[in-house]
């Protein structure tokens, strides 16, 4: 077994400064993937976390890994029969990002150590991304995105399976966020976030060298379930935190709900999203101006 305290020794990859900007194009076509027509135009403010449309790594096919991410990223830990998994996130917004504007985005490595959980060592990875709108200006938009990292061979099973939901769905609020997540819908996530991680779209993979027991719904398709709450029904106000945290994977075929148990008039929604009678797969607290 890898020590994986061994393997990330003298690991301490630099700041990168890169530019980018979320088009009109990306936004309608990110609308597409909740039935929607496009939620912004050109000047707009961007919905928060939609950045992940425009702000996307461009790796040649040659520099793929065999699970289909990248094999040397700059912010990839050196660990051999490296697995990964996107575990949450925290955001803070001092002024929404716009769609169609330029961006500059600096990107610093703030932590990564070793836990120890019941399946063994992992390694927790937190990226800070800072949005700027040009060299030296203020900061608009900050986010972290914490990654979970672990050695495993290939075919070993996770010890996950598919629950059978509990005989009665629990109610939902009116301003629920449904979606039905089959394998189009998957491919497309992937397509539109340049995401060729094999689990979303390669059920032999998935199944056979991931040890998943089908094919794995995105973290961030998750995350925007929730976020699409407060944009949809709080016209008029601006979210300017979100703080999520991812605890079960979601499988295709499933029928995946998000809701909130606040107030229309409150200032922060406690969130949740996941599979319809089952334990949320993802959790989280939206902050609300």
């Amino acid at each position: 077994m890898t020590d994986l305290e061994d393997a990330i020794r003298g690991w301490a990859p630099e700041p990168v400064t890169t530019t980018g900007t979320t088009t009109p194009w990306a936004v309608a076509a990110a609308s597409g993937l909740f039935d929607l027509e496009p939620v912004a135009g050109e000047g707009d403010d961007l919905p928060p976390l939609w950045h992940w449309f425009g702000f996307l790594e461009q790796p040649r096919s040659d520099e793929l890994a065999e699970d289909g991410h990248i094999e040397d990223g700059h912010f990839l830990p050196p660990l051999p029969q490296r697995r990964r998994m996107f575990a949450g996130g925290r955001l803070r917004v001092a002024r929404p990002m716009r769609v169609g504007e330029a961006l500059s985005r600096t990107s610093t490595l703030v932590d990564a150590r070793v836990k120890h959980g019941r399946s063994g060592e992992m390694l927790l990875v937190t990226v800070r991304d800072e949005f700027r709108a040009g060299p030296g200006g203020d900061v608009a938009v900050t986010e972290d995105s914490d990654l979970v990292y672990r050695s495993q061979a290939p075919g070993q099973a996770r010890g996950i399976g598919f629950d059978t939901p509990a005989a009665a769905a629990p109610a939902t609020s009116s301003e629920a966020v449904t979606l039905h997540p089959d394998e189009t819908l998957l491919f497309r996530v992937s397509a539109l976030t340049y995401n060729s991680h094999r689990i979303h779209y390669d059920h032999p993979y998935a199944t056979g060298v991931e040890g998943y027991p089908g094919l794995v719904v995105h973290g961030p398709l998750l995350a925007l379930m929730l976020l699409e709450i407060p944009r949809r029904h709080r016209a008029g106000r601006t979210v300017t935190g979100f703080d999520y945290r991812l605890t079960r994977p979601a499988f295709a075929g499933t029928p995946l709900v998000a809701d909130h148990d606040g107030g229309a008039g409150t200032d922060e929604l406690v969130v949740t999203a996941g599979a319809v009678g089952l334990p949320p797969s993802v959790t989280g607290t939206i902050t609300l101006e």
